[in-house]
């Protein structure tokens, strides 16, 4: 058996993400972002084949990426409350990391497992950065998922897409709790 770890348990068992929203300047500096990476990547990778990358978006970027935003959600034909929802990460966003997923050739690792490790990592990133007394939150929106927006925004590769973004900075205001899943209802045993 492993060595207990009392307090890393305890705070799996209350983390609570923080709203985007809510986050405020100061961002982590580069130096205090590196750990937080460096805790992500020691996500289970079966294979080592690294399927992830991170594209840190700082300050300067995040206009360019809500005028994108814009522009393509005109394009869609989404109504102009979409393209405000999803614009609005990057109008109040301090600094986030977009997790891409590296889609890799293996014979041995299938793509959803490189797809699962991708979103392994986006979590671990958002606990390390928790952990470390920033506000945090992993999000996505309909951008993340348009081909254009991704290439246009990112200069990603057919092989690649946005796991999530991860924002960071400094929470202004501590979220409520809000109800979690009955795991009594979602638990199944087996005994042979």
């Amino acid at each position: 058996m492993s060595q207990k770890n009392p307090a890393a348990l305890e705070f799996l068992l209350s983390r609570r993400s923080r709203p985007a929203k809510t986050l405020v300047a100061p961002a982590p500096t580069r130096e205090q972002l590196m750990p937080l990476l460096t805790a992500a990547a020691r996500s289970p990778d079966h294979g080592k084949l690294e399927p992830w990358r991170f594209i840190v978006l700082e300050k300067g970027a995040m206009p360019r990426l809500a005028e994108l935003t814009e522009d393509r959600g005109r394009a869609l034909g989404k109504t102009p409350d979409e393209i405000a929802k999803a614009r609005s990460q990057f109008d109040m966003g301090q600094l986030a990391v977009a997790v891409i997923e590296v889609q890799k050739p293996s014979e041995k690792i299938p793509s959803i497992e490189q797809t699962y490790s991708a979103g392994a990592v986006c979590l671990a990133l958002l606990n390390a950065a928790l952990a470390a007394g920033w506000g945090a939150n992993w999000l996505s929106g309909w951008q993340s998922h348009d081909r254009e927006f991704c290439e246009r925004a990112f200069g990603l590769g057919p092989n690649e897409r946005v796991a999530g973004l991860i924002h960071i900075a400094t929470e202004s205001s501590v979220p409520p709790e809000r109800p979690r899943p009955d795991v009594d209802s979602i638990t199944e045993w087996v005994s042979r």
